[in-house]
């Protein structure tokens, strides 16, 4: 348990260390909204298609569903990161980019095991890292146009405390507060091409601070058929809020030497608030505990009632995931076969984006991979997604993107009360 807890507190200093810095690959579609979500599936999970609201277990932290962690009967610490890669196209030209980040640091230990079970995690929540180039020709102008480039960084994080407890036999609950924190920047470049002595530059910066709330339920049967087989339920819940903001505008004249030629600060620290919509999901499994599982999920996003930093709604729709995934674990007891004793996982996903792009729905498919690898009672965790986002018909880019996923799973029992020394 030393070695554990040690590997806990190096994985805590690193990851707090650089989450504020994560930042996701370059993609024009992290302009709406708050950026692009990352979603609450650890990388066991990615690997069956991000499905998680249903299929519990006992050695892996679940993220999707706090009714869950009641099947975490021992401590488990979770440590993830994430590389991209993507391919960006208008069919006539292609851009391609790759980064890498730490993905999450999660902790679960049991308050009353198999009753009540506590969880702590901090991950990114969303990010946006995003370069448009627009050209316009000037009016009355013809021998000039203007160039306009609008640049996104930033991001969000969160910081949760969820808590999963037993109620019946059959029925598990759970609520989960989330503290949401970070900023999203925009600069916005505008200057004629030509016989242009100076540009203008306009920088906001909204910074956003708040709680969020969710919940879930799990219902499962076990011993079906006279056999050890479990059918499960879940349904996930997040509620409504208004993130409050603070919102900094500055603007620049700059000569093109990159000289400044004068600043000011119209709107400094304004409070506001943004509207992060009402969501929700169903996940239902089958599974031999313990040997494989098939889980499918089902979840909505209520971007109708998005309001931006202005309180002003912008082009969103109902967003939707959907995937199915299959995990399966030959034989846990096989010594003397490794391989039969790691687990392998593989599932699809389906997911239409809250938001339009040129006034189309923007669709992202996927297929996963993965496999975890057993060390005593932890594991070596890995998943593969390759996927395609929008189309270049429908939204005039598309992008072609693989994601690697690779987790650390630490098992270990504390707060044992011994009977001898």
């Amino acid at each position: 348990m030393p070695h554990f807890k040690s590997s806990i507190l190096t994985y805590l200093a690193v990851f707090a260390s650089s989450v504020a810095f994560s930042q996701v690959a370059n993609s024009p579609f992290s302009t709406f909204g708050l950026g692009q979500t990352y979603g609450n599936a650890l990388a066991q999970n990615q690997g069956m298609g991000g499905v998680g609201i249903s299929n519990p277990s006992s050695w892996y932290i679940n993220n999707q569903n706090p009714a869950l962690l009641t099947y975490n009967y021992v401590t488990s610490f979770q440590a993830g990161m994430i590389l991209e890669n993507r391919t960006i196209s208008d069919g006539a030209s292609s851009l391609k980019n790759a980064t890498g980040n730490l993905n999450y640091l999660v902790v679960a230990f049991p308050i009353k095991s198999g009753k009540w079970t506590t969880s702590l995690g901090l991950m990114p929540y969303s990010s946006a890292n995003y370069k448009l180039l627009r050209q316009d020709a000037v009016l009355n102008g013809p021998n000039n146009s203007t160039v306009s480039q609008e640049l996104g960084t930033g991001g969000l994080n969160k910081f949760y405390w969820s808590n999963g407890v037993k109620v019946h036999k059959y029925i598990n609950v759970g609520v989960s507060t989330s503290y949401i924190f970070g900023s999203l920047i925009t600069e916005q470049t505008q200057q004629l091409d030509r016989l242009t002595l100076f540009n203008s530059l306009i920088k906001e910066r909204n910074y956003i601070k708040d709680f969020n709330f969710s919940g879930g339920v799990f219902f499962h049967k076990d011993s079906l058929f006279k056999k050890d087989f479990r059918i499960g339920v879940g349904l996930v819940y997040d509620l409504q809020s208004n993130l409050r903001t603070l919102t900094s505008i500055e603007i620049q004249q700059n000569s093109i030497q990159g000289q400044n030629i004068s600043t000011t600060k119209p709107i400094e620290n304004q409070p506001g608030s943004i509207v992060l919509p009402q969501s929700g999901g169903f996940g239902i499994s089958f599974s031999r505990p313990g040997f494989w599982t098939v889980a499918g999920d089902f979840n909505f996003l209520d971007y109708n009632q998005y309001r931006g930093f202005t309180g002003r709604s912008v082009s969103t729709t109902t967003g939707i995931r959907s995937g199915i995934g299959v995990e399966l674990l030959p034989d846990p007891s096989g010594a003397g076969n490794y391989l039969k004793r790691m687990t392998y996982r593989t599932g699809v996903s389906y997911e239409r984006l809250p938001y339009l792009a040129a006034g189309n729905k923007v669709e992202d498919f996927g297929i996963n991979f993965g496999l975890s690898l057993p060390v005593g009672i932890s594991t070596l965790d890995l998943s593969l997604k390759v996927g395609k986002r929008g189309a270049i018909s429908q939204n005039t880019i598309e992008e072609n993107y693989f994601k690697f996923y690779f987790g650390m799973t630490f098992n270990d029992r504390w707060f044992i009360k011994r009977k001898f020394d």
